[in-house]
């Protein structure tokens, strides 16, 4: 192996790229080939990092669920330890640190056997109520294929001490990279450019000049590794040097972790880093000349605090575009996106977000980082992890599913033996996930091909996909594991049971059986066509007689919500908070199937319509108001009536009169219920009055605030106009003696 190892080496400092040495055997025997490999290509052991549970191999170990802080780090060579737990994820997160002339070990089981080898990985996907034995070995097995077919990778049995394949493919040497050249005119300091690794590099961080401006918008593209980051950090410390406020956002902090790193070397050299007022926080940098670098996370970010000159979005495909748009709100704003991205990288941001982006008064440039910062263009190994991972999967093209429609698409159920052997099939499946779900990532790849407890149903537009779900079986779990979940335990998988049984403390949530709908996504060249209902209305179709409900869970939006309703969903819960990253409140629908599902969705729309009757006054008193209009009407639950003489004569006379129905809350409340869950006639109100009735009556903001958000001239202003939204649900629910009442104000 030696004279492999040297071989490989030499090839990849010679061509700026990286190798892939597969060490295939019994564990031991794969650790001590490693450490041998290790000294045979003179490699520092302080510039290797060992992604392993166990701590025998002399260098940096990290854990494969950590392997995220490699992100943005440089090594000279990575060992992953495959034999635990091979996770898609700390794969694709780990193999970008390594370096230009350094090497990727994969440490893995005999490849023949490693398929149907069952490892900490697999526990993850054997959920409740299935087994570790259920799960299947595809990811495994097309991960195997393609080591032993792609180039720049080397494969020896440590076992039987032999060269399976050399890997090695004789390629041009590189050239020499010049550093590049500062623009001849620049606002930003030179050392900002003479920070930077590439022309694409420097292109980026003189484009971020044009943020100086009022009303521009920036967009960087990049697949990982290209430097964006490190530029926008660049950017945001020339930025704060000027005496500027700049928020940056992620999904979570560690994501930005480059933009703050860039940004602080920067002000340190410029000397005029005032750090020692905040040592412990790194999310916040102030200078001495007044400006600041600060991160908060996007729930809070896009309410734009303390109101930034700049606003930065590291990763901004990773986050919804529902709430990427709420950013456009800041007159300056640069977004960061990953085109390939490790962390979930959905198409949505360029094919959708692009297109409400160009419709702002922004001016907007867009830059692209193709030059890699760490090996040479064209990397075998990247290639190989693009491959593995599917971090280049697209859609069809549109013209093959342009004409999609219910009528001429066929529904098809697909195992994932079937999409391993059918690559351009599993290409456009997964291409279409990424495209459609901002949280896509390369553990889904796995679960999509192996969890026993998933399923895929497809709608074909002559052999292309058109429409595709993913759906999770949840539910029929034990009598012990129910009780478990009551108690507070975590039940792997069974999201909604999960939800109702500990949230709502129903124990019995998870007696039944149903599948929740963990994606749905249709092609964008037929979207809007009714496709998605299509396959939802396939979907129940073929399980309506085996199954006791179909679920969703999701980050509310009053068209989400419409949506679903229309399908036959209805809304069961609704999160307290927010989702960090989503910004939005989860809500919880479900869509009965059989007389057990139908129990269990009755009881729920009722106790939803109950509690939240007094939870809009609480903890959800600043939920938008069109999200609590569609999730209350969505319920289409029955709401009795049952108010005293005295309660109506109130009602009315807050209506018609010179009362005010704070006078009666619970019955007003109960009354704007009534309207928005079971109207008698759902144009009895307008939208504008819909909102008022949620915003002051069910959510008791104070009157002030609804003047202001209503943009009314006065707090009698906006008294009069609930009384003018409360006369119609008086007039049309109201008995005799509301009428009564009323004529006394005729």
């Amino acid at each position: 192996m030696d004279s492999l190892v040297a071989a490989l080496r030499a090839e990849a400092s010679s061509a700026n790229e990286r190798r892939l040495l597969v060490l295939a055997g019994e564990r031991d025997a794969t650790v001590t080939a490693a450490d041998s490999a290790l000294r045979e290509a003179d490699i520092p052991r302080d510039e290797t990092t060992f992604l392993s549970h166990h701590d025998d191999l002399a260098c940096e170990r990290v854990a494969p669920k950590r392997a995220g802080s490699l992100l943005g780090t440089t090594r000279t060579a990575v060992v992953i330890d495959a034999h635990d737990a091979f996770r898609p994820n700390a794969l694709g997160r780990s193999v970008g640190a390594v370096s230009g002339g350094g090497l990727v070990l994969l440490l893995t089981p005999p490849l023949d056997e490693w398929p149907n080898r069952r490892d900490g990985f697999d526990d993850g996907l054997a959920v409740p109520p299935f087994s570790r034995e259920e799960v299947t070995g595809n990811f495994r097995t097309r991960t195997v294929e393609l080591l032993k077919t792609h180039p720049g990778v080397a494969i020896f049995d440590a076992d039987a001490n032999t060269i399976i394949k050399d890997g090695l493919t004789d390629p041009f040497a590189a050239r020499q990279r010049e550093p590049p050249a500062p623009p001849k005119t620049h606002v930003f300091p030179a050392n900002a450019y003479a920070r930077c690794l590439t022309d694409d590099q420097a292109t980026a961080v003189y484009r971020f000049e044009q943020l100086t401006e009022p009303d521009t918008a920036l967009v960087v593209e990049a697949d990982r590794g290209r430097g964006k980051s490190s530029a926008a950090g660049l950017a945001a410390g020339s930025l704060a040097d000027a005496g500027e406020d700049v928020l940056v956002t992620a999904r979570a902090y560690e994501s930005a972790a480059e933009v703050f790193a860039r940004a602080r070397e920067l002000l340190s050299a410029l000397g005029v880093l005032a750090d020692v007022n905040h040592p412990a926080n790194p999310s916040l940098l102030t200078t001495t000349t007044g400006g600041r670098v600060r991160f908060a996370k996007p729930a809070e970010a896009t309410d734009l605090p303390e109101n930034p000159d700049v606003v930065i979005v590291d990763e901004a495909a990773a986050l919804p575009v529902r709430v990427l748009e709420r950013f456009l709100a800041a007159s300056r704003v640069a977004f960061t996106t990953t085109v390939h991205g490790y962390e979930g990288a959905g198409r949505g941001f360029s094919v959708r977000f692009r297109d409400r982006l160009d419709e702002t008064n922004h001016d907007v440039t867009d830059v692209r980082l193709d030059e890699p910062i760490r090996y040479a263009p064209g990397d075998p190994v990247e290639i190989w992890a693009f491959r593995t991972l599917l971090l280049d999967a697209r859609p069809a093209v549109e013209p093959l599913v342009e004409h999609a429609t219910p009528e001429t698409v066929s529904y098809e159920a697909y195992t994932g033996e079937e999409l391993r052997q059918d690559e351009h099939l599993l290409r456009e499946v997964f291409g279409l996930l990424v495209y459609a779900h901002y949280r896509t990532e390369p553990d889904d790849l796995a679960r999509l091909l192996d969890a026993p407890n998933l399923s895929l149903r497809v709608l074909t537009h002559e052999g292309h996909v058109a429409c595709v779900a993913l759906l999770a079986r949840e539910g029929n779990l034990p009598e012990a594991l129910r009780a478990e979940m009551y108690d507070g335990g975590r039940v792997r998988g069974n999201m909604l049971p999960d939800v109702l049984t500990s949230q709502v403390r129903d124990e019995d949530a998870g007696i039944t059986e149903g599948l929740r709908v963990m994606r749905i996504a249709t092609h964008p060249a037929v979207r809007s066509l009714g496709l998605g209902s299509h396959l939802l209305a396939e979907i129940r179709c073929e399980f309506e007689e085996s199954l006791d409900w179909l679920g969703v869970g999701y980050g509310a939006t009053p068209e989400l919500i419409d949506f679903w309703h229309r399908n036959g969903y209805h809304t069961v819960y609704l999160s307290t908070g927010r989702n960090d990253a989503s910004g939005e409140h989860s809500a919880v629908m479900l869509c009965p199937l059989s007389a057990a599902g139908h129990d269990l969705h009755d009881r729920h729309v009722r106790w939803f319509t109950e509690r939240t009757r007094d939870m809009l006054s609480d903890v959800l008193s600043e939920l938008d108001t069109d999200v609590v209009r569609a999730a209350i009407r969505a319920t289409e639950s029955a709401i009795a009536l049952s108010f005293t003489d005295r309660e109506w004569r109130l009602l009315a006379g807050a209506a018609f009169g010179p009362g005010i129905s704070e006078v009666a809350p619970a019955a007003a409340r109960k009354l704007a219920m009534k309207h928005l869950a079971d109207p008698a006639d759902t144009a009895l109100l307008t939208d504008r009055q819909e909102r008022l009735l949620v915003r002051k009556v069910l959510q008791a903001t104070h009157w002030r605030t609804v003047t202001d958000e209503f943009g009314f001239h006065s707090p009698a202003h906006a008294m009069r106009e609930l009384s003018a939204t409360l006369r119609p649900l008086v007039s049309v629910y109201g008995p005799p003696v509301a009428q009564l009442e009323r004529r006394r104000f005729d």
